[in-house]
């Protein structure tokens, strides 16, 4: 009798948008998470915004998202899922691409990818399809994993990419997710970065002004604000839904963790090219 072989998937980033070695990838991504310092939380922490650039860039911010929910999961407990929404840099696609397989593999280990709640979600909605392909090579969500794997090592994981820029798209995944959040005690980590553009005056005062309607939760004006020249988000699909899952799951105000963009702590960007991070979380 044959045994069916396990499914493992890798992380084909390490090396490069993040270190490749175990010891150095978790020694950055602690300091990133140590050096970071969150006010207190005020409830049970049902979502996040934390950006996917390379960790040389990004992950100082990231660390702030991540701490939020380090000292969240220790106060409230460790989600049973952590969702991961993330989009394709490289074309779009119709619908919602799951990662399928048994595991999704770091420098840091294995983590098991979440098979019940990802057959509950295809069953939920038929956009939304197990399909690896758009996965290969594509770091938005990815890139998110290390920092899961440290502070929810005990977590699954479920990893999406959404395809379109379609509002509709967007309303009916935070629906379905909030569906699986009744089977089960779920976070959802929207990941993106904000504004790019060599301006960096352009980028702060853009970006603070999306942050603005973010945390008050104005989702619509926040996508009522993107087009392909002004991408205020770059992952506008996966913060508007993780945005509108919050919101129906009662979340009235989002706390902004942290917000810097690669002109302030690289100067000799402006006027090159300036991309603008933020740590963002929702709770209950």
């Amino acid at each position: 009798m044959s045994v069916a072989r396990r499914i493992v998937r890798p992380l084909l980033g390490a090396g490069r948008w993040f270190p490749g070695g175990r010891d150095e990838l978790r020694g950055v991504v602690e300091q990133f998470i140590a050096e970071a310092h969150v006010p207190p939380g005020a409830g049970r922490m049902v979502g996040l915004i934390a950006p996917h650039a390379g960790y040389v860039y990004s992950g100082p911010v990231a660390g702030y998202a991540f701490r939020a929910l380090r000292e969240n999961a220790a106060e409230h407990g460790a989600p049973d899922v952590a969702v991961v929404l993330g989009f394709s840099h490289r074309g779009s696609f119709r619908g919602v691409a799951i990662m399928d397989g048994d595991a999704i593999v770091s420098p840091l280990g294995e983590t098991p990818l979440d098979a019940d709640a990802a057959a509950f979600l295809t069953a939920a909605d038929p956009r939304l399809v197990p399909d690896y392909k758009p996965h290969v090579g594509e770091h938005s969500a990815e890139n998110q994993v290390p920092f899961l794997q440290t502070v929810l090592p005990e977590t699954p994981l479920v990893l999406l990419l959404i395809g379109q820029h379609d509002a509709d798209l967007m309303e009916a995944l935070a629906a379905v997710l909030r569906k699986l959040a009744v089977k089960k005690s779920i976070l959802v980590i929207a990941s993106s970065d904000m504004l790019h553009d060599p301006d960096y005056e352009r980028v702060r005062k853009t970006d603070q002004a999306t942050l603005r309607k973010v945390a008050a939760m104005d989702a619509v004006g926040v996508m009522r604000e993107w087009d392909y020249s002004q991408q205020v988000f770059c992952g506008i699909a996966p913060v508007v839904t993780a945005m509108k899952y919050a919101q129906a799951r009662g979340c009235q105000k989002a706390s902004v963790l942290r917000y810097r963009n690669s002109g302030d702590d690289h100067p000799e960007s402006r006027g090159q090219w300036v991309v603008g991070y933020s740590a963002v979380a929702f709770a209950v």
